[in-house]
């Protein structure tokens, strides 16, 4: 097996942390697509992109491409900076192996960002390439609301950081029968953001979008794979999704709530739609705040040549995003390049903070400020953001450990902590209206919603939209390294948190979750008059 280098860090609970590669090729542990065993795998460039390679002794050799563009790749983990430290109560303190010995375990590196909690595996629509699957199922999953309390608070109780932001999923969220009274208790319970991921059919139901506003529910993450309408049969299995969604985009809009659009973007089907799909996201600016692409997890038995036909990575978003004349390669950058923000924030306030410390490779993106023509500026036009972040980091190490510094804080106006911007502000190139004030303000409310939201008549923040893609592994690009980084976590009934790529590929500890806490169909229509579909 391979026989890592300590880096001399450890997580909170004293596991050791194997150090991220800063070279190429470089040695991880992968499964075997049919069988899951543990293999060996090496990383590599070929032919300007880079690769996976491994060899189960049982089903012969695999290759599949991670990154499609080599240039790109080097851009990105130059940003690497590994700094995660798991959490101090893990469910399960005497892990040995990832991610056989899953459910939050001392050998995770990144605390919960976002956290997942599936409501229902029942839905309204059959998509052939959803994680769920839940119209092939035999079995109703749908957790009571008690146990959904108890979900939550799993994660309001997770430690050193209390989970804040939650996104309802499933199935279809919206179907469970205790919709509005679920909405409104995370809000009780503390949470900061109340999201769900939904197809959008309930919303565009009259009072619907209205009612789960009312409720507590601040943002949709609305599946939305292309402005084509005709992509809706092909990939959602039902005609007319399109209007349907347009429906649902005007009741969110009139409820005073946001949208992420959520694309699940396949090679050779819908890749064709990106650029496309931020275009829409930028008529529609006035109610979206982002997109969050998602390049599809390939599962089962597949021919190569499909494969690699259907493989869509990062990379490939990249390009498609900067076909609209917008962006270039410099103009990305991995999600986990902010953690120099949280570590400056934590050091200020001499207690831990949420911070985005998954691998490089597991999300990238850019930030669009977007004028009154509706005209994006990428954020890295007018501010040097690696040499902003490099100066907060030095910051941040200078007061590490230095308690005096809270009261110093509190005195500071929020503005101030981001002072550092004013020498790498190019205000020339920023777009019509955006000063230093107003971009201090804007990135107080991308940090805090609460921010924005408190002040939400359009004139405290700037209009930004969010484009990025979150590449969700299947068991072709399985990285366990990448598994122990990730920071979108389901919380379960059992009382414990799995890792988005533990949960949903590789292993699939959602099957094991799920058959557990389920019902037969007849027994869920003998129990409840909801409707199976």
């Amino acid at each position: 097996m391979i026989d890592k280098i300590p880096s001399g860090r450890t997580t909170l609970t004293g596991a050791s942390i194997n150090p991220l590669p800063t070279g190429l090729p470089y040695a991880t542990i992968s499964l075997c697509p049919e069988c899951s065993a543990k293999l060996e795998a090496r990383v590599l460039e070929k032919d300007g992109k880079i690769v996976m390679e491994k060899t189960c002794p049982e089903h012969g050799f695999i290759k599949d491409v991670i990154f499609s563009d080599a240039e790109l790749y080097h851009h990105i983990m130059a940003w690497n900076r590994d700094v995660g430290c798991g959490v101090s109560n893990p469910a399960v303190p005497d892990a040995k192996s990832c991610p056989d010995d899953c459910g939050m375990c001392n050998l995770h590196v990144s605390h919960t960002v976002l956290a997942n909690i599936d409501l229902t595996n029942r839905c309204n629509l059959s998509c052939p390439i959803c994680f769920a699957n839940a119209n092939v199922q035999d079995y109703i999953f749908e957790p009571s609301y008690e146990q959904v309390v108890d979900m939550l608070q799993t994660l309001r109780n997770s430690r050193p950081v209390a989970g804040r932001v939650v996104q309802f999923a499933g199935g279809e969220p919206t179907l469970h029968p205790d919709w509005f009274r679920i909405l409104k208790k995370a809000n009780e319970m503390g949470f900061s953001q109340v999201q769900c991921a939904t197809n959008g059919l309930k919303f565009a139901e009259d009072e619907f979008s209205e009612k789960s506003h009312e409720a507590g529910l601040h943002t949709l993450y609305l599946q939305f794979d292309g402005v084509d309408p005709a992509l809706d049969e092909k990939i959602r299995g039902r005609k007319g999704l399109f209007d349907i969604k347009m429906k649902a985009i005007e009741n969110v809009r009139k409820a005073g709530m946001k949208i992420v659009y959520v694309p699940t973007i396949v090679g050779g089907v819908n890749d064709d739609q990106v650029p496309k799909i931020v275009q829409f996201a930028l008529d529609t600016i006035d109610v979206c705040s982002g997109i969050s692409f998602q390049p599809v997890a390939i599962t089962g038995r597949i021919d190569n040549a499909e494969r690699e036909k259907m493989r869509f990575t990062l990379a490939d978003l990249a390009s498609g995003v900067n076909k609209l004349g917008y962006t270039t390669k410099e103009d990305w950058f991995p999600l986990s390049c902010t953690t120099p923000i949280t570590e400056l924030i934590q050091a200020l306030r001499n207690e831990p903070n949420v911070m985005v410390s998954c691998h490089p490779l597991c999300g990238l993106g850019t930030y669009f400020f977007v004028d009154q023509n509706r005209k994006p500026t990428p954020v890295t036009r007018f501010l040097d953001i690696k040499g902003l972040f490099d100066d907060i980091q030095k910051q941040a190490e200078k007061l590490k450990n230095k308690t005096t510094f809270k009261t110093l804080f509190n005195n500071l106006s929020k503005f101030n902590l981001f002072s550092s911007a004013n020498k790498h502000f190019d205000e020339s190139k920023a777009p019509e209206g955006l000063t230093l004030k107003k971009l201090g303000q804007t990135i107080e409310g991308l940090l805090d919603k609460r921010a924005g939201r408190g002040k939400n008549d359009g004139t405290y923040t700037y209009k930004t939209l969010m484009v990025a893609g979150m590449h969700f592994m299947d068991s072709y690009n399985y990285d366990v390294e990448r598994v122990k980084r990730c920071v979108i976590h389901y919380s379960a009934p059992d009382g414990r948190l799995y890792p988005f790529c533990a949960y949903n590929s590789g292993l699939v500890f959602r099957n094991q979750i799920e058959k557990k806490y389920s019902v037969s169909k007849a027994e869920y229509r003998k129990n409840r008059t909801a409707e199976v579909v």
